[in-house]
């Protein structure tokens, strides 16, 4: 029988629902199946490594994203169910590995990554940027997996110890200057690929109950170190522990520490801007310097109903939406091919393909998902694949035109709105 049987004869189903769009039907495909035929491999031990499509490394962020849209099939093939839980067990045993490492190798080796970054790394990482995500994303995908199968096994030891490391990294980088061992320099570089301070980051106030970040989900350095976006993060992270972890004590204790951290963010991470109130800030350093801004990647405060983090319709969310969404936030770009989130980690007017789905994502509004589907549709540059960035005057020049995590959230849209395709395509 062939592998992942199941899975494609219901996306032959699904592709029917489409029939009327080709080009959408077409999108859809390759979208769907980027992940499972271009970047997963089963490995011997029956883990599964996922890289995240034109760099041969295993980001934990990029591959929970990259199967978020498979989950739903695991029970109905046992080979999709194989996929992701491997893919699980594999994250939690790279996280035993080196709990500040957000990429992973496919098998100990000194040549691969970047090999001269400081301190020297494991020959398991790729990369040692420290970015809260990292730790978070696996949690997460453990917790869709878990409520879509109820598959018990699985918490394995390597998954449950997992917990208790990434529960320890949290607690040591709330006291980061007093506890941590945590820096990073790769030397040669622009001084904006490394912390400051000779890779420890700049002071931050500790006692403010947040957890400390080097780098934001786009790898690129923080700012202000209590990444806000990041920390919501967290809060769900802990939640979940709290709820699988099998020490009554230590689920508890965990509960109380999301409840802290959240707390803390809604005291020190909101700000009042003079065009849309109460909104949340970016970072913050806890002595009063703060940045306002929002990137494409996830997490990020334009995602945080796509993460359950908030409601759609809860005020603060929706002031710091508008934001996001003005030009008031130095990467927001509008152009003649459209207008959304772009990055400091790619080019002037690029805009994300990522952020345009969870923009489509996070809103009620017919019109908007309608002209986002429109927008995503338009700015493939013929490849029928979702890129990285691109130009918002100039679709054809774009960054990464293997990019898996992209492909996989386009996907994940269209299933979540298959019964509404007919008006989401209509004028």
């Amino acid at each position: 029988m062939k592998e992942y049987s199941k899975t494609y004869e219901w996306l032959e189903a699904r592709l029917e629902k489409l029939s009327k769009w080709p080009d959408l039907q077409k999108m859809y495909r390759n979208t769907f199946l980027s992940t499972l035929e271009t970047t997963t491999k089963i490995l011997n031990d029956g883990t599964s490594y996922v890289f995240t499509g034109d760099i041969p490394a295993m980001w934990l962020r990029d591959s929970s994203a990259q199967v978020r849209h498979y989950i739903g099939l695991c029970k109905i093939d046992p080979d999709m169910d194989r996929l992701v839980s491997g893919l699980i067990e594999r994250q939690f045993k790279y996280i035993l590995i080196d709990p500040y490492a957000n990429a992973f190798n496919e098998a100990p080796d000194e040549t691969l990554g970047h090999v001269g970054d400081l301190p020297k790394k494991d020959p398991w990482v790729w990369e040692r940027k420290f970015e809260l995500d990292s730790l978070c994303y696996p949690l997460w995908i453990l917790d869709l997996y878990y409520k879509e199968t109820n598959n018990k096994t699985i918490f394995t030891k390597t998954v449950l110890k997992g917990m208790d490391v990434i529960l320890d990294t949290f607690k040591t980088e709330m006291n980061h200057q007093e506890k941590s061992s945590y820096w990073f320099v790769r030397p040669g570089a622009k001084v904006e690929e490394s912390p400051l301070n000779g890779g420890h980051g700049l002071a931050v106030n500790e006692s403010l109950d947040l957890v400390w970040s080097a780098f934001r989900p786009s790898d690129d350095v923080c700012t202000y170190n209590y990444f806000i976006p990041g920390n919501q993060f967290v809060v769900l992270a802990l939640k979940i522990i709290g709820t699988y972890h099998p020490n009554e004590q230590v689920r508890t204790e965990t509960i109380l520490l999301a409840k802290k951290i959240d707390e803390a963010i809604h005291t020190h991470g909101v700000v009042e801007h003079d065009t849309f109130g109460k909104i949340f800030a970016y970072e913050i350093d806890g002595f009063g310097q703060y940045h306002l801004m929002d990137d494409a990647n996830v997490p990020s405060l334009l995602s945080l109903p796509y993460l359950d983090y908030k409601t759609l319709d809860d005020p603060l969310y929706q002031n710091t939406r508008k934001f996001i969404l003005s030009k008031h936030n130095p990467f927001y770009y509008e152009g003649k091919f459209g207008r959304g989130v772009g990055s400091p980690h790619t080019p002037d007017r690029y805009i994300w393909h990522i952020s345009l789905v969870i923009q489509a994502l996070t809103t009620t509004d017919l019109d908007e998902k309608k002209y986002m589907l429109k927008m995503l549709l338009s700015t493939h540059a013929d490849t029928f694949l979702m890129h990285e960035g691109f130009h918002v005057d100039n679709p054809s020049e774009f960054t990464r035109e293997w990019f898996s995590w992209a492909n996989s959230l386009f996907a994940y849209f269209v299933d979540e709105h298959i019964d509404q395709i007919d008006s989401l395509m209509t004028p």
